[in-house]
């Protein structure tokens, strides 16, 4: 498996290079529309080239899923998630909340994580078993013990998810009324990583895609900490919507979430 981690990380500085170096470079030239709210670069495009080209030199026979280049399956056990840039919202507008977001699968089963932030240069990596690390020091989810006074990350539903609006501004109340503060910074790969180091104490978000959270869900299980699907009877790497946190406040969030199980599972 160190193998692989290393390909990842190499992969993710790779693709770091490239999205800092043109970081406050881009223009609104370079920005095109995928979808309503949903923008792609060059930079990322670029991003995501250098990193299949990596895993290609190395792995050609392997299946990779990326978020600008799509699927490209080779009926392969082996399977790389990545995004080159979560955050491509912040990214354009010059706001540094973004980073590369690299899992591989195997046999369907999450193995190999890397999050790494350009930004602050912070490289988040995880393998099954082996525990999570930053920087290649040993993370741990938060010990803190009660919803009360935690701090918890979030991400509004938008794209085509606007009819998901009212029931999350309905769950978002409820978290407000006992949390000690929400943060919505707008880089959901990143929002995981923290929740795996500790920064938050939890996180919750629907309808993102799995290069969104693949890495973020090992980081955060390697780091002692529970991820779950917040639609019932869906899994939340391919669903994309999910709840974690560390184990003392996870009960409570589940009784802040578990309410809301019949209008959650009409968008499953």
């Amino acid at each position: 498996m160190q193998a692989f981690l290393n390909t990842a990380i190499q992969a993710a500085r790779k693709a770091g290079d490239i999205a800092q170096i043109n970081f406050d470079r881009i223009g609104s030239s370079d920005v095109r529309t995928k979808a309503y709210n949903e923008f792609v670069t060059h930079v990322d495009e670029q991003a995501e080239k250098a990193i299949i080209d990596l895993i290609r030199s190395r792995y050609p026979d392997h299946s990779i899923l990326g978020e600008e280049h799509g699927m490209q399956d080779n009926d392969s056990e082996f399977l790389w998630i990545i995004d080159p840039i979560d955050g491509t919202t912040n990214y354009i507008h010059g706001f540094p909340v973004y980073c590369v977001s690299i899992a591989l699968k195997i046999k369907d089963r999450l193995e190999v994580a890397v999050i790494y932030d350009p930004s602050r240069q912070e490289l988040f990596t995880a393998i099954r078993g082996m525990g999570s690390q930053l920087d290649g020091r040993k993370i741990r989810v938060s010990k803190h013990a009660t919803l009360q006074g935690s701090l918890l990350g979030t991400g509004f539903p938008f794209r085509d998810q606007k009819d998901w609006l009212e029931l999350y501004l309905d769950i978002f109340t409820d978290f407000t009324k006992i949390v000690g503060a929400i943060r919505r910074p707008g880089s959901a790969a990143l929002d995981l990583a923290y929740v795996a180091s500790g920064r938050y104490d939890g996180f919750w978000e629907f309808g993102l895609k799995s290069w969104d959270v693949a890495a973020g869900v090992l980081l955060i299980q390697e780091a002692g900490g529970i991820v779950q699907n917040i639609i019932p009877d869906t899994d939340p790497v391919e669903s994309g919507s999910l709840f974690c946190g560390n184990p003392k406040i996870f009960e409570g969030m589940q009784e802040i979430i578990h309410p809301y199980d019949k209008r959650l599972k009409a968008f499953a």
